[in-house]
């Protein structure tokens, strides 16, 4: 619109007292409140009952839970029920380290949710509480390595969490340091009262341990070469003398990824370190990861072997009584839902973690419902929401080109198809391919890609006969149509795909 176009101005027009408020400038609502007006009043006004907010409703039902955080699988509790065998056996072989000795390596085994976790970290809060109470320096240092999972980062997050460890050392020793020379500059105390002749010596030593403090770089993330980092990790922590247990949880993962080179390195170290001891507590679900070591690697590291078998129902239910104790408010819970959350998990190889999940998302469940009890109906729905979570889970994180797979999987099906066999799949992969401008895999790939999702249990593909025609697979969906479409739209790839739905519609209908 050009200036001239512009609307008339219909000031001109207004009461002239108008424009002088209008002109005005806004003024603080809170100086026309009477200082005679109780605010307490005005927050009692049956007006407030009215306009309740959002959550105000549903904070006004009892609580359910009292303390939720016991039913996370971070939480470490103080006591780890059917689990005294495997964590007596921990300590008798880290109780070296409270004498200054090297414990032997130990590999901890066991299936998902058998408390390899939350044993071994409880041993760990133990072994370093009981160092200070006897002021023997030992320390125990965590790495997950399914997030830092190769070499580099293990590295570097290692050297990271010594350099600032030395730091705090150096600051407290400087600290000292300064405070001895005081004590000697006001007379209070002579050069032989410390293990320095002189007030100089104490300057040498104090000019010394802020260049250490200076010299101390911390380690990116990414940019140095791997000996550069190898190398600042062993500076640090050899900086003093003490014990360092590095415990390496789902260290399967990383030699999957990066091979055994970092347990290489690490399980050699003791050879070379002057001031330190290191020993490594490798925690994994496969037993036979370490079929794929060096032969000198595995006989290093797993010096100490210990097993975590599957809790059955009985155990389960102990371990979910003992938190719920603690959990759940008084009689919140109905006497049957924690002997149906232990059978649920005991089914699915005994995992405490799951049974601690499903007893949670139960009384996350009644709690929205504004329900005043967990009940068995609500363990019921917690099962088949947790179930559709994994599935969510597992669809995505599935390679590009086998969310393709499945896409074109769910079109069949949404349009009526039965029995789809691997033709038919490979026909709309190649057109949903084309769609989205990705590379087109052989049939043969294809149908390797379909028997993997077979063995995930998201579709269902059964070889069946056709006599003289040869054999095929029919394949059908095992989990949700509509919630399994949205998490592959939901990929930045895949998001333009819906456009290819009506024309697989009419070629389904000719």
């Amino acid at each position: 619109m050009d200036s001239d176009d512009s609307p008339p101005d219909d000031r001109s027009a207004s009461d002239p007292e108008e424009d002088d408020l209008r002109d005005a400038p806004a003024r603080d609502r809170t100086s026309d409140i009477s200082h005679d007006v109780d605010i307490d009043d005005v927050l009692d006004d049956d007006d407030a009952e009215d306009n309740q907010g959002l959550f105000d409703d549903l904070l006004s039902g009892e609580p359910i839970f009292e303390n939720k955080e016991v039913l996370r699988p971070s939480y470490t509790p103080h006591e780890l029920p059917h689990r005294n065998e495997q964590i007596n056996r921990m300590a008798t072989i880290l109780v070296s380290a409270l004498r200054g000795d090297t414990p032997s390596n130990i590999l901890i085994y066991g299936k998902t949710g058998t408390g390899k976790t939350a044993s071994a970290k409880f041993v760990s809060k133990e072994l370093e509480s009981t160092s200070e109470k006897y002021d023997v320096p030992c320390e125990v240092e965590y790495i997950n390595c399914e997030v830092t999972d190769t070499q580099y980062r293990v590295l570097a997050q290692l050297a990271n969490k010594f350099i600032e460890k030395n730091r705090t050392v150096i600051e407290d020793r400087i600290d000292d340091l300064a405070d001895r020379r005081a004590a000697i500059a006001d007379g209070d105390a002579t050069p032989a009262d410390s293990p320095f002749d002189s007030t100089a010596a104490i300057d040498d030593r104090i000019e010394s341990l802020e260049a250490d403090r200076e010299g101390m770089d911390s380690v990116p993330m990414t940019g140095w070469p791997t000996d550069r980092v190898y190398s600042s990790f062993f500076e640090a922590v050899d900086y003093h003398e003490r014990v360092v247990v590095i415990m390496l949880d789902e260290i399967d993962k990383l030699v999957e990824k990066s091979g055994d080179d970092t347990l290489y390195n690490l399980s050699r170290m003791n050879s070379e370190l002057e001031n330190s001891r290191i020993s490594i507590m490798g925690i994994s679900n496969d037993l036979k990861f370490t079929d794929f070591l060096d032969p000198r690697v595995k006989s290093s590291l797993g010096e100490e072997e210990i097993v975590f078998p599957p809790y059955d129902a009985n155990q389960l239910r102990d371990i979910l009584q003992h938190r719920a104790d603690v959990a759940f408010e008084g009689g919140a819970l109905t006497e049957d839902v924690i002997p149906l959350c232990a059978a649920f998990a005991a089914q699915e190889h005994g995992d405490a973690r799951r049974a601690l999940d499903l007893l949670r998302t139960a009384g996350e469940l009644a709690e929205r419902g504004q329900a005043d009890t967990v009940e068995e109906n609500h363990v019921r729905q917690a099962q088949d929401k947790i179930e559709l979570d994994r599935v969510v889970e597992v669809v995505r994180t599935l390679p590009t080109q086998s969310k393709i797979v499945l896409f074109a999987i769910i079109l069949l099906e949404k349009n009526g198809v039965h029995n789809i066999n691997t033709g038919e799949v490979f026909n709309i992969y190649k057109r949903l391919c084309e769609e989205i401008d990705a590379d087109v895999l052989t049939q043969r790939r294809v149908t390797d890609l379909i028997s993997e999702l077979d063995m995930l249990g998201i579709v269902n593909a059964v070889v069946v006969s056709k006599g003289r025609y040869g054999r095929t697979k029919e394949i059908s969906l095992s989990v949700p149509v509509d919630e399994t479409e949205a998490v592959l739209l939901s990929d930045s790839r895949l998001g333009d795909i819906e456009n290819a739905q009506p024309f697989v519609q009419a070629r389904f209908d000719n």
